[in-house]
C-alpha cells in the first residue's frame, strides 16, 4: 500500500492522501510515501517507502543475559515474542508484533562436528558465513524476505532454512554482531552486553550447573578454551557499540566472594543520532548520590548512583552506574523521578517494566534497570527514525516548490 500527499498550487500545505497498492517481486506488499509538488506548469512526484526496517544489533558472549535482554526489549513494543508458528521447533527467531530476534549462530558456516574437526570454536569468523549474514540483513532491511539458515543448538547440526519477512524492527543477537563492518554499518543502533571475568564465571555456574547439569570443572573448562578467542573476537566489538552495559562486582561489600551484589554502568556514546543519554539530576555534572532513606529502602550493603562524562575507547560517553540492589521495586519509581531523558511515554514507565518482570533475572539491580532504560530508548529511536523518513521527502518537496 502506498500512501501519497499531494500539494495544490493554492496551498503547500494543502495534503490530500490516497492509497495504491503494490507488491514486491516476492508476493509481499510494500508501503511507500509519494509526496506530489504542484506548480502552475508541473508537477514534480518523489517517493520512499513510509517504513523501513529499522536493525538493533546486540552483542555479547554466551551466558551473559542476551536472552532476558530480548525479552525485555520486545515487551516494550507490545506483544509476546514466540518461534514462528508452523515451522521448526528448534527455531532461534523470536516475532512479536513489531520485532523479529535473528540469533546470529544460524549463520555459523560449521557444525558442531565441523568445528570439531577444524579445531575452531563458535567464536571463530572462520566458523561464521559473514558473506550471507551481511546479504540477509541488508535484504530484510531493504523490506525483502529472506530464507534464513537455521543452527540447531539441540543437535548441533544446520538445519533447513526459514522464511523471514521484514519486520519493523529486526533485532540481531549474537556473538559477532559488529564484527564485520559491513553488518556493522547497517546498524541503527547497538549494544554491547560487558560481563566481568568474575561475574561471568558465577552466571555460567548458576545457569549450567542448575539448569543444564553440567559439572563445575567442564564449565571452569569451557570458559578456559573460550577465553583467547573471545578477547580476540567478541570483547573488542564494545568499542563500536552505542550502548554498553558493563557489570562488575560490587565495590559496597569489601572482597566479596558471591557476586550477587553487582555494580552497573551505562555507557553511553555522546554524538548518535536520534539518542540522547539519560542524566541524573543535571546534565553534564559529574555526581554521587546515595538514595537511601524514606523514600527509598536499603538493606546491606546499600545503594550508590554515580554519574558523568568518560572517555571510552576514544569516544566521549555519559556513564550512570548503580552499585547495590533494590529491595521494593515499587519504590524504584523514586530514582526513577531523578532521571531524565528516560524516553517514557508517561510518569513512571521504568517503574511499571520492571514490576510486570520481576521475575526476569536482574530485576532487582542495575542490569535489569539499564536494560529497561536501554529499551525504552531504543523504542524512541525506532520512532524518530521512522518519523523522519516520512519528514525528509516532505521537506524536500516543499523547498522545491518555494524555489
Amino acid at each position: 500500500m502506498a500512501i501519497c500527499t499531494i500539494y495544490t498550487p493554492q496551498s503547500l500545505n494543502s495534503t490530500h492522501s490516497i492509497s495504491i497498492p503494490t507488491k514486491t517481486n516476492l508476493g509481499f506488499h510494500r508501503r511507500r510515501v509519494v509526496l506530489f509538488a504542484a506548480s502552475k506548469k508541473t508537477t514534480t512526484i518523489s517517493c520512499s517507502r513510509e517504513n523501513k526496517t529499522v536493525v538493533i544489533g546486540l552483542a555479547a558472549d554466551s551466558g551473559c543475559g542476551k536472552s532476558t535482554f530480548m525479552r525485555r526489549l520486545t515487551s516494550v513494543f507490545g506483544g509476546a515474542a514466540e518461534p514462528p508458528k508452523g515451522g521448526n521447533p528448534d527455531s532461534n527467531t523470536l516475532i512479536s508484533d513489531m520485532t523479529t530476534v535473528i540469533c546470529l549462530d544460524d549463520y555459523h558456516s560449521l557444525d558442531r562436528t565441523g568445528r570439531k574437526e577444524k579445531g575452531v570454536t563458535a567464536l571463530d569468523p572462520r566458523a561464521n558465513d559473514f558473506d550471507l549474514m551481511f546479504e540477509q540483513v541488508k535484504a530484510l532491511k531493504e523490506g525483502k524476505a529472506v530464507d534464513k539458515p537455521i543452527y540447531n543448538h539441540v543437535t548441533g547440526l544446520l538445519d533447513p532454512p526459514e522464511l523471514i519477512k521484514p519486520p519493523k524492527i529486526l533485532v540481531i543477537e549474537g556473538l559477532h554482531p559488529t564484527f564485520d563492518q559491513r553488518v556493522r554499518e547497517l546498524l541503527d543502533f547497538s549494544i554491547y552486553l560487558d560481563i566481568s571475568n568474575e561475574v561471568k564465571f558465577a552466571w555460567k555456574i548458576q545457569r549450567d550447573m542448575a539448569e543444564r547439569g553440567h559439572s563445575l570443572e567442564s564449565i571452569k573448562a569451557s570458559i578456559e578454551a573460550r577465553k583467547p578467542d573471545f578477547d580476540a573476537y567478541i570483547d573488542p566489538q564494545k568499542q563500536y557499540a552505542d550502548a554498553v552495559i558493563e557489570v562488575l562486582p560490587t565495590q559496597l561489600i569489601p572482597d566479596d566472594e558471591e557476586k550477587k551484589v553487582l555494580r552497573v554502568r551505562l555507557i553511553m556514546k555522546e554524538g548518535v543520532k536520534f539518542f540522547n543519554p539519560v542524566y541524573l539530576f543535571d546534565e553534564g555534572s559529574t555526581i554521587t548520590w546515595v538514595p537511601c532513606g524514606r523514600k527509598l529502602t536499603c538493606s546491606y550493603p546499600g545503594i550508590k548512583f554515580s554519574y558523568g562524562p568518560e572517555t571510552y575507547f576514544g569516544h566521549e560517553v555519559t556513564v550512570l552506574e548503580m552499585d547495590g540492589q533494590f529491595d521494593r521495586l515499587d519504590e524504584l519509581i523514586y530514582v526513577e523521578s531523578h532521571l531524565s531523558n528516560l524516553s517514557t511515554k508517561f510518569y513512571g514507565e521504568v517503574t511499571q517494566q520492571m514490576l510486570k518482570h520481576s521475575d526476569f533475572p536482574g530485576s532487582n539491580n542495575g542490569s535489569g534497570f539499564f536494560q529497561t532504560i536501554v529499551g525504552l530508548k531504543i523504542r524512541d529511536l525506532y520512532e524518530q527514525i521512522v518519523t523522519s523518513k516520512v519528514a525528509t521527502p516532505l521537506q524536500a518537496t516543499k523547498a522545491q516548490r518555494l524555489t
